[in-house]
């Protein structure tokens, strides 16, 4: 397998993740026999695991281009995994050069408006599309040519280091003892603003009247850090307000389970894996009920998902509500563990037609139940 997407293993936020995820479980299904990853970013140091090779990053657009002609054209390649639909032209030329199967990647705003035409004619030409919510999927159906089976429907999945535990150390850190703490975890990009932190900053006077003593944490980088640092202040909430920056990935889970509800109102999330691990830490989880979010919710069954305008209400009413449910836990691993996200890489595999070498045949009945 040759991957060619925007990052995978250094990056960073939800797309290298799901790189990283989408291609372990390929390695570990045993079905290809090598794979080669071609990032355009990878500022952070990592080593993939055995069966991975990451070659170096090649930022521009035309370096990156002739660092995949070339790779591809120095061996074999069985099929190319596009992790990303602006490189969909790219891919599907070094498909057909190779005569090898072909796999695109969408994750959500980048398909959610008609593409360029020859982003189109790339992904029509795909075997297999791969969407990570169903508001993607049928965003990708409404402007391509391409028969809806071919589109399916890959979930993030949530890892492991995220389950419950006790967050007091972390609060005591944080000098958050005895308040109701929220908490983002997500970009602040001024180019795309929909992560809605200013939603949550606007719902905190209103929620302070009421009663409640909140802390709001905010975990991520990004330039629109100091409009909502200037916004908290105008809606005289700033020092309850808590930027907190890149997060370390092994503190990540302590920050979700210090807060007593992971809220996250965006109206742009081809998924939110952020609300995966917020609930698989058992904390509840709260966002808007449109797009990919819906999807990572469960459809109000593992996380709550409201209209905006009763963003404040539905606040106010989970932070009375009692925190640390197992059940919860056991829920989300259940329907986006590891396990589950590995069976459902093998059955994409074998719709490409690729040979399966375990013995173990996972049919469409078992991964869809």
């Amino acid at each position: 397998m040759l991957a060619l997407v925007t990052d995978a293993f250094g990056g960073r936020g939800g797309i290298a993740q799901y790189n990283r995820d989408f291609l372990d479980a390929v390695a570990e299904s045993g079905v290809v026999s090598s794979i080669t990853v071609l990032p355009r970013q990878a500022p952070d140091l990592s080593e993939p695991r055995r069966g991975i090779r990451q070659l170096p990053a090649h930022a521009g657009r035309i370096r990156y281009s002739l660092a995949a002609v070339r790779t591809a054209l120095a061996g074999h390649v069985d099929v190319v995994f596009c992790g990303h639909l602006f490189m969909a032209p790219l891919a599907a030329s070094i498909a057909w050069l190779k005569h090898a199967k072909f796999i695109v990647q969408t994750h959500g705003i980048e398909a959610w408006p008609r593409p360029s035409k020859w982003q189109r004619t790339a992904v029509e030409r795909a075997d297999l599309v791969l969407s990570v919510s169903r508001h993607t999927r049928a965003a990708v159906l409404s402007w391509a040519a391409i028969p809806p089976e071919r589109v399916i429907v890959l979930p993030n999945t949530v890892r492991e280091i995220f389950s419950p535990a006790d967050g007091s150390t972390q609060r005591a850190a944080l000098g958050i003892q005895g308040k109701r703490v929220l908490l983002t975890v997500g970009r602040m990009d001024s180019q795309e603003g929909y992560k809605g932190h200013d939603r949550v900053i606007a719902a905190m006077p209103e929620l302070v009247k009421q009663g409640h003593d909140i802390c709001y944490l905010v975990a991520g980088e990004g330039d629109d850090r100091v409009r909502l640092e200037s916004f908290a202040a105008q809606m005289g909430v700033r020092e309850r307000v808590r930027f907190l920056g890149a997060v370390e990935p092994e503190t990540l889970p302590d920050l979700y389970r210090a807060a007593d509800l992971f809220v996250m109102p965006s109206t742009g999330e081809g998924f939110g894996v952020s609300f995966l691990e917020a609930m698989a830490c058992s904390t509840p989880a709260l966002g808007l009920d449109v797009a990919g979010a819906r999807d990572a919710l469960g459809e109000g069954e593992l996380g709550t998902a409201v209209a905006e305008a009763e963003l404040v209400h539905a606040i106010s009413r989970l932070l009375v509500q009692k925190n640390g449910n197992d059940i919860l836990t056991a829920a989300v691993q259940a329907r986006f563990g590891r396990q589950n996200f590995s069976r459902m890489v093998r059955w994409v595999l074998h719709r490409v037609q690729l040979p399966i070498i375990s013995s173990r045949h996972v049919t469409r009945k078992a991964v869809l139940t």
